[in-house]
């Protein structure tokens, strides 16, 4: 586990579809390197009024990127202007950034 420099999560699971609690989080509070969520601003999974909080709850070390127009799978609307190869272009951009900085 030594190797591990951070957890990077694509749409976390925060809570059932309709069903909104942050019960699911509680073990995120024991992981002791940093954390990137990357969630849709449509997530029926994670409101983001819940997981806005938990984020700075968590401390420096986790951080979270909203995917403006995206649903749990990143899929946006085509009325969002923006293709889903867009949004995974800007996922690949954050993640290998994040990623960067941590490994130096």
């Amino acid at each position: 586990m030594d190797a591990v420099r951070g957890l990077a999560f694509f749409g976390f699971p925060l809570h059932a579809a309709g069903k909104p609690s942050d019960e699911r989080a509680a073990h995120l509070f024991d992981v002791a390197v940093p954390m990137l969520f990357l969630q849709g601003s449509r997530d029926k999974l994670a409101e983001l009024r819940l997981l806005e909080p938990l984020v700075r709850k968590l401390g420096p070390g986790a951080s979270l990127h909203v995917v403006k127009d995206a649903d749990h799978s990143f899929h946006v609307p085509a009325k969002s202007g923006r293709s889903d190869t867009d949004v995974m272009a800007e996922l690949i951009d954050v993640f290998a950034s994040w990623a960067g900085r941590l490994i130096g």
